[in-house]
């Protein structure tokens, strides 16, 4: 049987070794202020996630407000660019894009010639959605300025930990969508956003000195 200590002594190798928790003091609390034993809301996944979600958004589509469909738009041309060619409806499922959503998006892409709907060279009856160098071109600059945004939002890790979250975070959503199976309806998906607001720093409360004769 392995001891405590000596997984305790894995686990401290690790967390160093991933740079994760290695600048978090004896008291608990890390660079950034947060006190990870304080069991506060910053320290919660859930407020966590949200808050760089809606830090994205705000800051993202600017980046990509000249993709024609937007966001949209951006997700077309990244999958169509590095996956195989596939219809309009498979992009849709796979991006978890709406049908109808799906058909105004290529339309826009279409329309500034940056995809076309090329027939499938086995099955006449379907379209494929290719990029043109148009569209790649584009995609190339998009790219350009959505890493700036994300440079910004991650500026207090350092390149290694910035690698280490982009991987966490793809691993943890590519499980999450093999669970949940198909898509959910973008109203299901909108109801669930919560108001985030930068709480301050939550503290463990002080541990008081006993007074002469109390009990400790």
């Amino acid at each position: 049987m392995t001891s405590r200590s000596d997984a305790d002594t894995r686990a401290d190798a690790h967390v160093d070794a991933s740079g994760v928790d290695a600048h978090v003091d004896a008291s608990g609390v890390d660079a950034s202020g947060i006190d990870w034993g304080s069991g506060g809301i910053e320290t919660q996944f859930g407020w966590s996630i949200q808050a760089v979600y809606q830090g994205f958004v705000r800051t993202a589509q600017a980046a990509v407000a000249h993709v024609p469909g937007g966001p949209r738009g951006y997700q077309v041309l990244v999958a169509i660019t590095t996956e195989e060619p596939s219809s309009q409806l498979a992009l849709a499922q796979r991006l978890g894009i709406d049908k109808t959503q799906m058909t105004y998006v290529i339309d826009a892409l279409a329309e500034g010639g940056h995809v076309e709907r090329q027939l499938h060279p086995r099955d006449r009856r379907i379209r494929q959605v290719v990029p043109t160098d148009a569209g790649r071109s584009l995609l190339a600059t998009a790219r350009v300025a959505l890493g700036e945004v994300e440079d910004g939002l991650m500026r207090d890790l350092d390149p290694d930990e910035r690698v280490a979250l982009r991987r966490l975070l793809a691993r943890v959503a590519v499980g999450i969508g093999e669970a949940a199976g198909p898509a959910a309806e973008q109203s299901a998906i909108v109801g669930l956003e919560q108001p985030v607001a930068a709480p301050h720093r939550s503290r463990r409360p002080a541990r008081r000195t006993p007074r002469d004769g109390e009990p400790s």
